[in-house]
Parts: C-alpha cells; sequence; structure tokens
C-alpha cells in the first residue's frame, strides 16, 4: 500500500525547458505531460483509442549498497526527469503522458520499497496504463516484475523477463538480503513457488562481470543469455534469432535496462563502469526496437543512473534517449 512515508509526489515545477510556441508541432514534452499524485487520486480514465504511458520513479539504491556498489542512484529519477523534459513530442494526440512521482526507500527497508513499488506498477496497469519506470538502482526490477507478475496472472498469460545488461543480477541473497544483484534470483523463486515458468533473456552480458557461480545458476534457472561480443562483433542473427525465440514464448515482457551494460565512455555515471561495454548504436537500438514493437512490452525501465558519477550528464542523456525510444514505439504498439 502506497503511504505518505513510501512516495514522493512530483511536482509540475520539475518539468520546465524550451518554448517554441502552442501549436501541437512545437510541443515538448514538459509542456503535455500531467502530474499526478498516487495519494490523492485516481489515473484519469483512457478513451477509446487512447494511449497511456506513466513515468514512476524508484528513488532507492539501498539494494547498490548491499550489493557493495557505488551509491547515489537515489538521485537518478530527478536526473532523467531532467533530462526528458526538453524532448520534442513526436508521439501522437491519442498519447498521454503521466508523471506518477517516486517510491521511496524509508532507511534501509528495501523490501518495503519493492512491495510498495510492486503494488503501484500493478494499479498503473490495471488502470489500462504502461508503467515506464525511472530508477534508482537494479534492486528496481524485483518490484517492477512483481507487480508485471501479479497483473498477468489475473489475466492468465506468461511472463518474460528480458534484461540489458553485463551482469545476470541472478545472485543468492547474502546476509543482508536482496541486493540490486539478486532480482533475477527473487524472480525465478516466485515463479517456482507459483508453478510458472521462469524466461530470462540477458542481453550485453560480460564474462568478466560474472563469476562461473553466476553463470551455473543461470543454467540451472533455465535462463537465456547472449553476451556482449555479439554486440560487438555485429553478429546480428545471434541476437535475433534469441530474441524471437524469446518473444515467442511468452505473452508479456518486462524490459529493463541496466546502463551499466554500455561502455564507460557512453556510461560513466554508473555503479560498476564497463570499458568494454556496448556502444548504444545501431545493433543495439534493432534489437531494443524488435522487442518494443512485438507490442507485447507492458513494463519498462532504466536502472542504475549515479547522477554523482555522471560526466557532463551523458548517462542521464543516454537513459533518456532509451526512455524517448520507449515512449515514441510504445505510443504506435502499445
Amino acid at each position: 500500500m502506497i503511504t505518505k512515508e513510501s512516495y514522493q509526489p512530483s511536482q509540475a515545477s520539475s518539468w520546465t525547458g524550451r518554448i517554441d510556441g502552442t501549436a501541437a508541432d512545437l510541443l515538448r514534452w514538459h509542456q503535455v505531460i500531467r502530474v499526478v499524485n498516487l495519494l490523492e487520486s485516481d489515473l484519469p480514465p483512457l478513451q477509446p483509442g487512447q494511449r497511456g504511458i506513466v513515468f514512476l520513479g524508484f528513488a532507492c539504491d539501498e539494494g547498490v549498497r548491499r550489493n557493495k556498489g557505488r551509491t547515489g542512484a537515489v538521485a537518478g529519477p530527478a536526473a532523467l526527469r531532467k533530462a526528458v523534459s526538453n524532448f520534442p513530442v513526436h508521439f501522437n494526440e491519442h498519447t498521454l503522458l503521466l508523471d506518477a512521482g517516486d517510491i521511496v526507500c524509508q532507511g534501509n527497508d528495501l523490501e518495503n520499497a519493492q512491495l510498495v513499488l510492486s503494488e503501484a506498477v500493478r494499479s498503473i496497469l490495471l488502470a489500462g496504463y504502461l508503467p515506464l519506470l525511472l530508477g534508482g538502482g537494479h534492486e528496481i526490477t524485483y518490484g517492477h516484475a512483481s507487480g508485471i507478475r501479479k497483473y498477468a496472472q489475473q489475466r492468465k498469460g506468461t511472463v518474460g523477463f528480458v534484461n540489458f545488461d553485463a551482469h545476470f543480477d541472478i545472485r543468492i541473497p547474502g546476509e543482508e538480503g536482496p541486493s540490486s544483484g539478486t532480482g533475477f534470483w527473487q524472480l525465478a523463486q516466485d515463479c517456482k513457488q507459483a508453478g510458472e515458468p521462469f524466461h530470462y533473456l540477458a542481453l550485453g552480458i560480460q564474462k568478466n562481470g560474472n563469476t562461473r557461480q553466476l553463470f551455473n545458476i543461470a543454467g540451472d534457472e533455465g535462463a537465456t543469455y547472449v553476451g556482449a561480443d555479439a554486440f560487438h562483433l555485429e553478429d546480428r542473427d545471434t541476437l535475433f534469432a534469441a530474441i524471437q525465440h524469446f518473444l515467442s514464448q511468452v505473452d508479456y515482457i518486462y524490459l529493463t535496462t541496466c546502463l551499466d551494460v554500455f561502455a564507460a565512455a557512453y556510461a560513466p555515471g554508473v555503479s560498476a563502469t564497463a570499458f568494454n561495454g556496448i556502444t548504444p548504436g545501431g545493433v543495439f537500438l534493432q534489437c531494443y526496437r524488435a522487442i518494443l514493437e512485438s507490442g507485447k512490452v507492458v513494463g519498462a525501465d532504466i536502472a542504475e543512473l549515479n547522477p554523482s558519477l555522471d560526466v557532463d550528464n551523458r548517462t542521464a542523456k543516454l537513459g533518456a534517449a532509451i526512455i524517448f525510444e520507449v515512449v515514441n514505439n510504445l505510443s504506435e504498439n502499445y
């Protein structure tokens, strides 16, 4: 349940930018987005033919701290809002863009924050909107994907989890409990308990970022992965075969992008940089768009932006560019 302690509504004043005019072909995101307070009102009902996308922040990096990473991702949602605010509007007039504020982590209580996030995601989906979440550490995965699972269970659909990441994030929780590196292990256990298949596709995995044990756990849980080399060597056949096969197995897709999948030159502002990460160019965009255009994505997020480590807002702008892809593609395909 969302409470005053676990939720911070957005302010309309946080959405600012250039104004070229008010004609439809001059508008920018900050001129059309609507701010809603989940504590005070329900999401506005969508009209026939209308599509809705809801930004929801997850202001938390307790999972990063537990995972022994560099903290600061708690400030990620605000940085992403600022980075997308001035984008020009290219989606059609039937797309409604809302900002529902942030779910926040109270002290070290990550578990409650993830539970609240899960319920918020489910309520957004039940209202007919697509949740587009702004992280925050990659502990965003468990809360976000759990909300999608609850929604899919009500509709008797199968969920697939797609993760662009240098890391599997399938670590078994340690003494402190779940972290930014355990989300997919938690989801695998939940699926087992519910008698559901665990469909997990990880794209961009680095051998130098995962122990052999993590590869073994991924194998034991039936995960599918394609390494970063497929992006480096432009092996489209391998990538698209994996993506298309995965898409054919599921009804709904949870799509998450950990910004540390990208090379440090493009994404310096993350908890764990990767000098040889993938590039956000043609191969990545083709893969990302293929997933979006499937029409099966029901929730997407950006994780691990750490503004305190960023250089010239480079990482925030990269995350914003991915959000731009999501909004424009899903306004057409959702």
